[in-house]
């Protein structure tokens, strides 16, 4: 056998490779293929497997049993490795190889390939690489509906996600800046065979692939609901319905919110409606709210009124809040728009007309790449309550031009959805024109101009800061990154 000097050179480092079999040939074959010229590789296998190889100065191949105990002594005793991979189709062989390296050193890394379920070996600086978990993951990957993770870095446990945006997925044409939160960010997106560093700005569109960086369990729920075609709102913002109930209210008013937000509740689907009791009393309507409860109506309430901002923010998480409802007086206040805003969720809020009645949703064209981000909850919104669409462009002017790329996306979504929306074009002052609309869901980007005061609302020619000023009708504000 071959002597070595003994190397300690800092920027070399030595890997010892034992190998025999053809899984081991076609691992040294990657590693011949290796651009890594830090690493130097010493392997022992046989001539066969060497004859494949393109010999190169990182490579040494050691022609020795590698379950030989004074062979490998002599080899560690001349060469200072980092690691050591064994990669043997016999497990007995394996075992020697092993518990031969442990008798020469305790702490040395060792990698292990396994073939063999029962192989059980109890050892901090052991990694076991087993082939036939790898096939099945691999294999797994390929059925439909099943997300492809990272396996070789971060955790390996599906902290690193890839995921390909169907066409009708609740996220595409999203802002990511709109979605992600803080635990899980977009790292990537590839786009016509071109990576793309996403900022908040970023629109996420249909076939991008993605790769997200988060907490596993909550990848593997965003995974759902990025394939889940439409139909799914309020997701993406969450799943559930959340009512910020003024107790101060007349009883009548009272009621007449909760039974709005049961009913959307239920047409929403399996979600659950959290009411949130604000300004508590012990009033009867108390006890009547009460004897709603059910496993999917929960009564939330917290007697510190100096608390509830922070109790709120907390339920958003904790209770995976999609959509809030509140009434007009109560989200007047600064504080509480304040807080809804920061949870970047969309808003419903009571009108005089109920939703019981509402026959059309009226979205009145604005910015365009406000009316893209908001687009996909449009359209899920409008089939789920089962109510007509229409994309409403009221300008004084007449210009009508200016909105031209939004009608041909509305107009895209469409046929997309397989669900018809009307397009309107009038000169006409939009604020007039909705006050004299009857039985309609209004629908708007939530941005912070929707609740500046009237006084500056009346400058304005931006049509979403006269948004509160109009209160007949049920109003639902859609969150975008501004």
């Amino acid at each position: 056998m071959k002597l070595y000097r003994k190397e300690y050179n800092l920027l070399m480092q030595n890997i010892l490779i034992l190998a025999n079999g053809d899984i081991a040939k076609h691992f040294v074959r990657w590693v011949g293929k290796s651009r890594i010229d830090e690493n130097h590789y010493y392997i022992t296998c046989n001539r066969n497997v060497e004859s494949f190889m393109k010999i190169t100065p990182n490579l040494t191949f050691v022609h020795d049993d590698p379950t030989s105990f004074l062979k490998i002594k002599r080899l560690m005793g001349s060469v200072t490795f980092l690691v050591v991979f064994i990669v043997m189709q016999d497990r007995e062989e394996a075992n020697y190889a092993y518990r031969n390296i442990r008798m020469l050193s305790s702490k040395i890394r060792i990698v292990l390939m396994s073939k063999w379920d029962n192989l059980e070996l109890h050892d901090e600086n052991l990694h076991m690489v087993s082939i036939n978990e790898l096939m099945a993951g691999y294999l797994y990957e390929y059925l439909p509906n099943v997300p492809v993770i990272a396996k070789n870095i971060g955790l390996g446990k599906g902290d690193i996600m890839e995921v390909l945006v169907p066409f009708g997925s609740p996220y595409a044409y999203r802002h990511v800046g709109s979605i992600v939160n803080r635990k899980w960010k977009v790292g990537a997106i590839y786009r016509n065979e071109k990576q793309i560093l996403p900022n908040n700005a970023t629109m996420i569109k249909p076939n991008d692939i993605m790769v997200m960086i988060g907490n596993p369990l909550v990848l593997e729920e965003l995974y759902r609901r990025i394939t889940t075609r439409k139909g799914v709102f309020p997701e993406p913002f969450g799943k559930h319905l959340y009512l910020i109930l003024d107790m101060k209210q007349e009883r009548e008013d009272i009621l007449l919110q909760v039974n709005e937000a049961i009913f959307l509740s239920n047409q929403f689907g399996d979600g659950h409606l959290y009411i949130r009791l604000n300004y508590i009393n012990f009033s009867p309507v108390m006890n009547e709210l009460k004897l709603l409860e059910s496993d999917n109506i929960h009564i939330v309430m917290n007697y510190d009124q100096g608390e509830l901002f922070k109790a709120i923010e907390s339920d958003t998480s904790q209770y995976d809040v999609g959509l809030f409802l509140i009434s007009r007086n109560l989200l007047m206040k600064g504080a509480y728009h304040r807080v809804l805003y920061g949870m970047k969720r969309p808003v419903y809020i009571f009108g005089e007309t109920s939703i019981y009645n509402i026959t059309d949703v009226i979205l009145l064209m604005e910015n365009e790449r406000e009316m893209e981000s908001i687009s996909a909850s449009v359209f899920d919104l409008s089939e789920i309550l089962n109510l007509k669409l229409n994309l409403c462009y009221y300008d004084p002017e007449g210009d009508f031009d200016e909105k031209e790329n939004v009608i041909k996306h509305y107009e895209s979504l469409s046929t997309l959805y397989n669900f018809d929306i009307y397009i309107k074009k009038r000169k006409q002052n939009p604020i007039k024109e909705l006050r004299n609309e009857k039985e309609i869901l209004h629908v708007a980007p939530y941005k912070k101009s929707v609740m500046h005061p009237p006084f500056i609302n009346f400058f304005s020619t931006q049509i979403s800061r006269y948004f509160m000023s109009i209160k007949k009708h049920p109003q639902l504000l859609i969150p975008f990154e501004e």
